[in-house]
């Protein structure tokens, strides 16, 4: 009772505006009590269970090792990816201390930001046309040998090497064959929540990043076991891996554990867009819509059924819609997060109303009960719907349903739509769950934008949407994207004298994180930076710059209440209250904060308004641009690029690399 009530205390928070309409599902929830009445309680956070089975089907891609191995390693990577190059080595010690034991399967995971990882992977492909899986795994290490280096130049030369015929090597770059197979791949590992690399499936059990090699070593000798229990009770070898897919789950399998003391419990929201916010948004003909299908405006949304700012932009849309009668057409596309684990299943009966014309319906339920989608949920929604129920169940568990979400997470890579609300007005990208006040006016810059093309001589139509886009996408500056460096290159930082720092001064390694105080990603590193002052000592100290970034409204203040904090030597602890409550930023929590660290207020409300400090956040805003970081956090260790929120593993490897002298 106590961790439902929590639960039910901190969505409420969450959820504010969203009505939660809990007699529709029928029967009651429990309601969240008076603090006082559980002053033990602990907060508790959604964690991927590192003990799932997921299902990976190999299906047509390239192995090596027996057919009948005990154990299968499906390994999902990027041949630009640095981690994927640097656990290399590691996967060949597994494969020599398993002799004969273990088969490989490679799936691609061409990341978009990686532009050379797409040729790269048709690289591969190409070869293995040629010269079959033994052609493919021999690029494969011919590929990570090179990388970074991947130009045309580099994918050659690797070709020549493995004997390949270069006519038809370069034919099959040029012509592209391979990518729907390497798509098919990135879908089937992003849907199981494979969304960085390198991941790796160990007879359907979960492994990611470059982890060392105990930690694979311990999951592969558990899977022995479980497989020879399976050979021993008359399952034959070869049929060892189909039999433990046969009770894989086909989405993340999320379980609740103990929130750490003070980690932060903030809900993600997107990352950075790209660096141009024009996209050209593909619209299928059965895509769900709601108003004219030759509306002035066209919004296509990427959204989560869990995801709670996904809720809060609903009413927001709706009204815009009001606003402009007529005018405004909304297409839905799916985008279920990897870390909701309910996103999925709730993406799948929506897909299955639609195919009984009742998604928005169905839509509407989901949203008013978000708190409220397990299978059971799914089926009362369906009821209250009116669906048919035996056509809706077989429509959430067929393939038709799957393919369309793997399509749409597909077309939100492409076009810059990671995280959830992602919206394009008439193809210009608008991330977040913004207030109307702020989304009107880029709806009206839209619609003028239309009006001209009405007025010189377009006309009303179906194409409407896509005359809009092209001229945006045509009329759009290409804006200029720093360039990162290449990993392992130095990078240069100095640190003033009274820049925040905690840990011993003369640390061998040093982290420096660029940050924002409203990035929900940047809250999810806060506990792994933790973790790295607990397992490293006096060796390693954290540096701190900010880098507000332009569509977190709170960043830039919280930035000042910070810096005004650190005059009064107060930095550290002002930053911890901040990511704490990280949905509360605001100026009058910020002098709340203030009040409860002691600090002199006059002082803190002066400093806040001082053109000093706004001038040293924007110095460290201006570092972490030339240096080509445009996203957070990023955190530069020892010279080294680290980006992103990135798993105490992934971290660790760069600074046991770094104490190692390399």
């Amino acid at each position: 009772m106590k961790h439902v009530s929590w639960i039910l205390a901190f969505v409420v928070g969450l959820a504010i505006g969203l009505s939660v309409n809990v007699a529709l599902w029928g029967g009651g929830r429990p309601a969240a009590q008076p603090a006082t009445a559980q002053p033990a309680a602990r907060p508790v956070r959604p964690q991927e269970d590192p003990r799932a089975i997921y299902r990976v089907p190999l299906g047509d891609s390239p192995a090596r090792g027996p057919a009948d191995a005990l154990v299968t390693i499906v390994e999902s990577s990027d041949f630009e990816c640095p981690f994927c190059k640097q656990v290399g080595p590691t996967l060949k010690q597994l494969d020599e201390a398993f002799p004969g034991k273990l088969r490989w399967v490679f799936k691609h995971n061409p990341l978009p930001f990686h532009q050379r990882a797409l040729p790269a992977a048709l690289a591969a492909e190409a070869a293995r046309e040629q010269k079959g899986d033994a052609g493919f795994w021999a690029m494969h290490d011919r590929l990570f040998e090179s990388a970074p280096a991947l130009d045309q130049a580099s994918l050659e030369r690797a070709a020549t090497a493995i004997g390949l015929d270069l006519g038809r090597f370069r034919a099959a770059l040029d012509d592209r064959a391979a990518e729907p197979r390497i798509r098919r791949d990135q879908a089937l590992v992003t849907s199981v929540g494979a969304t960085g690399t390198p991941a790796f499936f160990i007879n359907g059990r979960k492994v990611s990043g470059a982890q060392p090699f105990e930690n694979f070593r311990v999951v592969v000798e558990e899977e022995l076991k479980k497989a020879a229990a399976l050979v021993a009770a008359g399952t034959p070898a070869s049929e060892v891996y189909a039999k433990v897919m046969q009770g894989g789950a086909s989405a993340p399998v999320m379980v609740n554990v103990p929130a750490a003391p003070g980690a932060p419990s903030a809900p993600p929201t997107p990352p950075a867009p790209p660096p141009s916010p024009y996209k050209k948004v593909t619209i299928r003909s059965d895509d769900p819509a709601r108003g004219p299908a030759d509306a002035k405006l066209t919004i296509v949304l990427f959204s989560d059924f869990q995801c709670p700012f996904c809720g809060r932009v609903e009413p927001t849309l709706k009204q815009l819609e009001n606003a402009f009668p007529g005018q405004v057409r909304v297409v839905w596309k799916n985008q279920p997060l990897p870390m909701h684990p309910n996103a999925m299943p709730a993406a799948l009966a929506a897909e299955a109303a639609r195919e009984q014309g009742k998604f928005w319906p169905f839509h509407d339920l989901l949203f008013q009960n978000q708190q409220a989608l397990s299978p059971v949920d799914l089926d009362r929604a369906a009821a209250a719907a009116r669906l048919d129920l035996r056509r809706f169940k077989a429509a959430t568990a067929g393939p038709g349903a799957k393919a369309r979400i793997a399509e749409d997470q597909q077309l939100a890579a492409a076009v810059g739509a990671n995280g959830t609300p992602n919206m394009f007005f008439n193809c210009r990208q608008v991330v977040g769950a913004i207030p109307f006040e702020a989304m009107k006016p880029i709806a009206e810059e839209e619609l003028k934008k239309v009006d001209a093309l009405l007025a010189k001589g377009a006309k009303r139509g179906k194409d409407l949407y896509d005359k809009a886009c092209d001229a945006n996408v045509a009329a759009a500056p290409s804006a200029p994207v720093a360039a990162a460096p290449a990993p392992g290159r130095a990078v240069a930082i100095t640190l003033r004298p009274d820049d925040p720092v905690k840990g011993n001064p003369k640390a061998p390694v040093t982290v420096v994180v660029f940050s924002d105080f409203q990035c929900p990603f940047c809250a999810r590193v806060e506990p792994t930076l933790r973790q790295v002052e607990q397992a490293y000592g006096a060796k390693v100290r954290i540096a701190w710059k900010h880098k507000p970034l332009p569509f977190h409204p709170n960043a830039m203040p919280a930035a000042l209440a910070a810096e005004a904090a650190r005059e009064q030597g107060k930095f550290w602890p002002m930053h911890d209250k901040m990511f704490a409550a990280q949905q509360e930023l605001s100026p009058a929590a910020y002098e709340r904060w203030a009040r409860e660290l002691g600090l002199d207020l006059g002082r803190f409300k002066a400093a806040q308004a001082s053109a000093k400090l706004k001038a040293r956040v924007q110095e460290d805003d201006q570092l972490g641009s030339r240096l080509g970081i445009d996203g957070t956090p990023t955190m530069v260790v020892n010279g080294e690029l680290v980006v992103g929120a990135v798993p105490f593993e992934n971290l660790k490897a760069v600074i046991d690399r770094k104490l190692a002298g390399k």
